[in-house]
């Protein structure tokens, strides 16, 4: 994966193209509680393939299963039933500790919330993913102030969440998610408490994010026209279940993408 650094300078970037090699890999998992005697099937029987460096939007209504399968991905949630395959190792056979890594080294994730620690500076918020790595502390700052700078934030490293707008925060959790420079980014809405200018903007960095680091993105949304905008895949859930797949071309970066 390119470094921080290849991607700090002002010439335009290089896109790294998807390959064919599989990223993501789901064979009929589901994911169902009990509530009492009903049982919800959240997740029910989602079979999918996602390239490496693709761009993916998973799209749906509220209870649709977006977010579900999404936490199942990332490692914070494990399968009722079925496998969930990423970069080789199936989720579901994994200790706590074996997912506890995967969630710190291959996997950076953005929420609709920000999450970050109120009483630590940028710098800090941003550091700790290196920290609970056990990275030594001079690479620690010179990989965290890579992440901001390239958030464009360099000017607000030592401020404290609440002196940064909302886009600032999204752009600190953008750089927290990148700094262990992950093979696979899921964000879960992350523009939905974002105004339209501002949200435009975290979407470009997560776009840039994917063509120049060969990132895989995996976004939940329910905004049709932003997935539509930026992935090159849309997924459909409805109760649970996959309904539609649909290849797409990013009305976002048609003259970028070659």
């Amino acid at each position: 994966m390119a470094s921080l650094n290849d991607n700090l300078a002002p010439a335009a970037p290089t896109a790294v193209p998807p390959t064919t090699a599989p990223g993501i890999r789901t064979d009929n998992v589901t994911r169902h509680y009990t509530m009492g005697e009903a049982t919800i099937r959240a997740v029910d029987g989602i079979s999918l393939q996602i390239d490496a460096g693709d761009f993916v939007a998973l799209l749906g209504s509220s209870g649709s299963g977006k977010s579900s399968l999404l936490n199942l991905i990332a490692g914070l949630d494990r399968p009722t039933s079925g496998s969930i395959v990423v970069q080789g190792s199936d989720l579901a056979k994994l200790t706590r500790l074996e997912l506890a890594q995967y969630r710190l080294r291959t996997v950076g994730m953005v929420f609709q919330s920000f999450n970050l620690i109120p009483s630590m500076t940028v710098h800090e918020n941003v550091e700790l993913p290196l920290r609970f790595a056990e990275v030594d502390r001079r690479e620690r700052a010179k990989l965290s102030r890579e992440a901001i700078e390239r958030v464009g934030l360099a000017a607000r490293i030592d401020h404290k969440p609440t002196q940064l707008s909302g886009g600032e925060q999204q752009r600190v959790a953008l750089a927290r998610a990148l700094v262990n420079q992950p093979k696979l980014l899921l964000a879960d809405e992350p523009t939905g408490n974002l105004d339209s200018k501002t949200g435009t903007g975290i979407m470009d960095l997560i776009d840039n994010f994917n063509r120049t680091l060969g990132m895989t993105v995996l976004m939940v949304t329910h905004e049709r026209s932003l997935a539509e905008r930026y992935a090159r895949r849309l997924i459909f859930l409805a109760d649970g279940k996959l309904v539609a797949d649909e290849p797409n071309i990013p009305t976002h970066t048609q003259g970028v993408r070659q």
